[in-house]
């Protein structure tokens, strides 16, 4: 897939210090428009895939506000938005009431009926990712990120599209209260902002289903973290020995599943960036105010 770049495109701003018709402004008029400047958002351009195999990339503006946050969902469309390895966002994703929202399928990770994981069209290198999440009872979903559109062949040479979940490190979103896979793993390292069978979140400050929960996810040069709730609660470095050792003792050891612990060890590909992913694990969740920073 073509590498995707994003550019920066600001708006004019206003001038404040003389008129059209060369007349100095007022000092009290000139404060205004200063503030309503400094407030208003500008607009960012994002290169971003429409599919697996997109030999061009299309671009498409987003506001970015004071502090450099893009939002990349704005509450009404999903502009930019697709499937995991598709050309489309799959029926069973919807927006409703200003998020997006997944209508559980009951089916677990069997991702009936036109489901499957929704990506954000654009790969991200160094960034700051924050959003709310909630999650229904008993629920399971995940916030992916660094992830790639992996394909492999099965044994008659036909090309299989492989899981998110194995380039991509996830951040848990679950029900701990009453999903069971909050009790499995290794001292809870399945539950809430968790990154998923290897690090517990600490502390597990999460919210009941059906309410909103605050998530953050930052990489930068290989440090992760992530936060919930105001508080972070799991830290973790990328391409290191404790990685890999971390690796090894997962899900996702090299004897266990070698092709998830080579993509994992090996987080980013190349370049070191990947897609946002919203997992579909079969149960209803939602995901509003979804922002990103970038911070190459």
């Amino acid at each position: 897939m073509k590498k995707m770049n994003y550019t920066l495109g600001v708006l004019a701003l206003s001038c404040t210090l003389a008129a059209c018709g060369g007349q100095k402004k007022a000092d009290n008029q000139v404060a205004e428009e200063t503030a309503t400047t400094a407030t208003a958002p500008t607009t960012t351009m994002l290169s971003y895939s429409k599919s697996l195999k997109a030999p061009e990339t299309d671009s498409l503006a987003f506001p970015i506000d004071k502090d450099g946050y893009i939002t990349i969902f704005d509450g009404k469309t999903f502009n930019g938005w697709r499937g995991y390895g598709k050309d489309r966002v799959p029926s069973r994703w919807v927006i409703e009431d200003g998020c997006i929202k997944f209508n559980g399928s009951g089916g677990g990770e069997a991702q009936n009926n036109d489901g499957g994981d929704l990506i954000f069209g654009h790969k991200f290198k160094n960034f700051e990712l924050q959003l709310e999440w909630k999650i229904s009872k008993g629920g399971n979903s995940g916030i992916l990120y660094l992830a790639q559109e992996v394909t492999s062949k099965d044994k008659d040479g036909n090309e299989v599209l492989e899981p998110i979940y194995i380039s991509a490190p996830e951040y848990q979103v679950l029900d701990n209260a009453n999903h069971p896979d909050a009790k499995l793993g290794k001292d809870n390292n399945r539950q809430s902002a968790s990154l998923y069978d290897m690090i517990p979140a600490v502390p597990q400050n999460q919210k009941p289903y059906g309410e909103w929960n605050q998530a953050k996810i930052m990489v930068y040069k290989g440090t992760v973290v992530h936060g919930q709730n105001g508080e972070n609660v799991v830290e973790y470095h990328l391409w290191t020995p404790q990685w890999t050792k971390m690796l090894q003792e997962s899900k996702f050891s090299e004897d266990k599943w070698p092709l998830a612990f080579e993509l994992l060890n090996n987080c980013g590909g190349e370049n070191h960036e990947g897609f946002i992913g919203l997992q579909d694990h079969g149960d209803d969740v939602w995901f509003r105010n979804i922002r990103i920073k970038i911070l190459d």
